[in-house]
């Protein structure tokens, strides 16, 4: 699965590695290198599952250990198109905002900024009042089962 493989890279990145330097040795990372995996297999579950609730926890304590900062959590656009930037937008939105620029709204959607104008000019994604489109929206619109249209043709 894309995600667990996904969140083993990221994590072993940006928690394990540094481990291993401060460490000096494999040693005594080795045993959290094993533990990963299993571990990565849960988050992806809790990710995916049906509790809303754990999904959005999950999430919160992920980007805390992988992404550390005084700042508010905020992305480059490309991290929207991984597994778990998709994850992400669609059980939690954008952590720590209300609104995201139009650009951030495309990215998290995975469409172009206009297609992003066009859904607002149509109503199918929510402005903010301070600009920009509320993460709520997105959410909702993620969320949406997806409709397929054929093209018909009426035979008569």
């Amino acid at each position: 699965m894309a995600l667990v493989e996904e969140l083993v890279g990221l994590v072993e990145r940006r928690v394990v590695d540094p481990l291993e330097i401060l460490f000096g040795s494999d040693e005594q990372v080795g045993p959290v290198r094993e533990r990963l995996r299993i571990e990565a297999e849960v988050w992806a579950a809790q990710l995916l599952g049906r509790d809303d609730a754990l999904a959005v926890r999950t999430a919160a304590r992920l980007i805390a250990a992988v992404f550390p900062g005084d700042d508010l959590f905020d992305p480059p656009e490309e991290w929207w198109r991984t597994a778990f930037g998709r994850v992400v937008a669609r059980r939690v939105g954008h952590p720590g905002r209300e609104a995201v620029p139009f650009a951030t709204a495309g990215a998290m959607l995975g469409i172009t900024r206009q297609g992003v104008h066009d859904l607002v000019k149509r109503a199918k994604l929510d402005r903010h009042p301070d600009g920009g489109v509320t993460t709520q929206s997105i959410r909702e619109r993620l969320n949406q089962p997806q409709e397929r249209y054929a093209a018909r043709r009426d035979h008569h």
